[in-house]
């Protein structure tokens, strides 16, 4: 008897589940939505729904009209049941008003219905504050914003400018003050209680891709970085990230490339990393031999896609002399990973737009073993943290399902 009570309650507890798994995933769904998804019987579903409403992970949210008899009610999850704080740390701010010199930490709340209740953009001094006190203290004011308690928040997730290795809890390569420090996220998980996420922007960035951006109806892609600090490579495959076993593929900015000579610009020659080419740093240097001079390297792309537009040779120049460069790069990742998409992304990259990923498609054609398309990424947010979003209310669900599957 213990054995067949058992197995009654997970066959409840996997009902439960897979209704709310429809909720989450679909929207606002009917009872008989849920029997045609689920082939479960009309009392199956019905105390199914029952237990997620008293559970408070599902509500009642309109009614429609069924034929005779009275009206089909609506069934939504309930977006307060849980929450999720995403933030990105970025090793600048942005804007007119702020202070340059000082890291950038975005913090957004979204509630599991995936609507954003909250956001705050902070300037923070990683040289005097140490990163769990900026990342709590972010946490809480960010709550404060979205009118909710702290306690509902069930996952953390961070977007970094580095290699994140999920073996030994540490990040690499990273250039923001103090996030380097082994024990770091442990310390963050214990001072906020709940489960601490950390990934690359970039692969972050790509995540929001797959959701909302350029690579939403591709079959794999990878996302080129074009970033004012630095580069990055994303590879996603059919949805799942490439991460490497130490988190640092895509790491594409210390790909070392021995050239006999790169036309344009000061004319490399020997050993130089990929960084060295089309870095932030390397595309006001390249732009200022044609004459555009500007205090962002995403700013010179404007400017020169604007020129270019007015027929200014010059500006055209400097575009298909960037691109170029660019080429050298996605050649070997073309060559090797074969991916049926390339979006670029990044402050410059998107300043670039299609002008510059046009540029880019036709010196790719010359340069690479295999053809592949070429898009500017169509996201305007800060992409790394539309990702961690993504990512974080993708941690709240599947946690919230792996509980309702145990009985």
């Amino acid at each position: 008897m213990t054995h067949l009570g058992g197995s009654s309650k997970l066959l409840r507890a996997m009902n439960d589940a897979a209704a709310l798994s429809h909720v989450l995933e679909r929207g606002p769904l009917t009872r008989g939505d849920l029997r045609e998804l689920t082939g479960l019987s009309k009392p199956t579903i019905s105390e199914a729904l029952r237990r997620l409403t008293e559970a408070k992970l599902v509500t009642v949210v309109g009614y429609v009209s069924a034929g005779p008899g009275p009206n089909a009610e609506v069934y939504a999850v309930n977006p307060d049941a849980a929450y999720s704080v995403a933030l990105s740390v970025r090793d600048r701010t942005f804007g007119e008003s702020s202070d340059s010199s000082l890291p950038a930490v975005t913090a957004a709340v979204t509630d599991l219905a995936g609507a954003v209740r909250g956001r705050l953009d902070l300037a923070v001094d990683f040289t005097r504050t140490d990163p769990v006190s900026a990342v709590v203290d972010a946490v809480q004011d960010v709550c404060k914003e979205a009118r909710i308690a702290p306690d509902p928040v069930a996952q953390v997730q961070i977007a970094v400018a580095g290699s994140f290795d999920p073996r030994t809890d540490v990040l690499h390569h990273v250039e923001v003050p103090g996030w380097s420090r082994p024990g770091l996220i442990d310390d963050l998980r214990r001072r906020l209680g709940v489960p601490v996420g950390v990934d690359n922007d970039v692969n972050l960035a790509a995540v929001a891709e797959r959701a909302h951006g350029a690579g939403r109806d591709a079959e794999s892609f990878a996302l080129l970085w074009l970033g004012e600090a630095g580069l990055g490579l994303a590879i996603d495959l059919g949805g799942t990230l490439l991460r490497g076993a130490r988190g640092g593929a895509g790491e594409i900015g210390y790909m070392p490339m021995m050239l006999p000579g790169v036309t344009g610009g000061r004319g490399f020659t020997g050993r130089v990393d990929f960084q060295d080419l089309v870095g932030g740093g390397a595309v006001l240097d390249l732009a200022a031999e044609y004459g555009i001079r500007e205090r962002t390297a995403a700013g010179t792309m404007a400017t020169a896609v604007a020129r270019a537009a007015d027929r200014d040779e010059a500006a055209r120049s400097f575009v298909t002399t960037l691109a170029g460069r660019i080429a050298i790069g996605l050649s070997a990742v073309v060559a090797v990973l074969d991916p049926p998409l390339v979006v670029i992304g990044g402050e410059v990259g998107q300043a670039g737009g299609p002008v510059l990923s046009t540029a880019v498609a036709t010196a790719l054609a010359e340069a690479a073993p295999l053809e592949t398309a070429i898009a500017t990424s169509t996201l305007t947010d800060d992409a790394a943290l539309l990702g961690a979003q993504e990512a974080g209310r993708s941690a709240v669900r599947d946690s919230i399902l792996a509980t309702l599957r145990r009985p």
